[in-house]
């Protein structure tokens, strides 16, 4: 059986239409969610850092790296195998690290992704870069030689298969 009783909150002047109820209620939900956010970015650093769960640490650069399926993911995992020199070298740690940022650097002041594929992200135009030196076009170079050949293709590109490499004034 209804009342006439009024409902707390409701009646004229009650606390839900006070605006401090709701500016207090919209600074405590800020709060809350901005430390939700800080734990979360925490985690995910120490997962996405190199040497964590999701990345292995930057000497696997010098190991050959396969990918096996794993049937409890469904999907593809990365393998790390046996030694496998870049271009003939064994990277250091340091060395390694600094290699990793100077391309990072490279792919995206040039924009690269614009065309390319670069571990799963990116544009389909052009070849994926995630393991370029392994393209069927650089394994006809030998180990040594290599390396140059890439870095003269990208100074000076020319052109392969049905895509053209626009030159984009990279040097040594």
């Amino acid at each position: 059986m209804p009342t006439d009783e009024p409902v707390p909150g409701r009646e004229a002047g009650g606390y839900a239409a006070d605006p401090h109820f709701w500016r207090a209620g919209a600074i405590a939900a800020t709060l809350f969610m901005s430390a939700v956010l800080a734990i979360l970015t925490v985690n995910t650093l120490r997962v996405i850092s190199p040497g964590g769960a999701q990345v292995p640490p930057y000497q696997v650069i010098n190991h050959h790296i396969g990918y096996e399926y794993d049937g409890a993911k469904h999907e593809c995992v990365p393998e790390v195998g046996a030694q496998e020199l870049l271009f003939g070298r064994v990277y250091d740690e340091s060395h390694a690290a600094g290699l990793i940022a100077k391309g990072k650097l490279v792919i995206q002041s040039r924009a690269c992704m614009d065309c390319h594929t670069f571990f799963g992200n990116g544009a389909y135009y052009a070849p994926d870069l995630t393991k370029a030196w392994l393209d069927p076009l650089w394994l006809s170079y030998p180990g040594e030689k290599r390396g140059e050949a890439m870095v003269n293709f990208l100074m000076n590109p020319f052109h392969v298969g049905y895509h053209l490499m626009p030159n984009l004034h990279i040097n040594r």
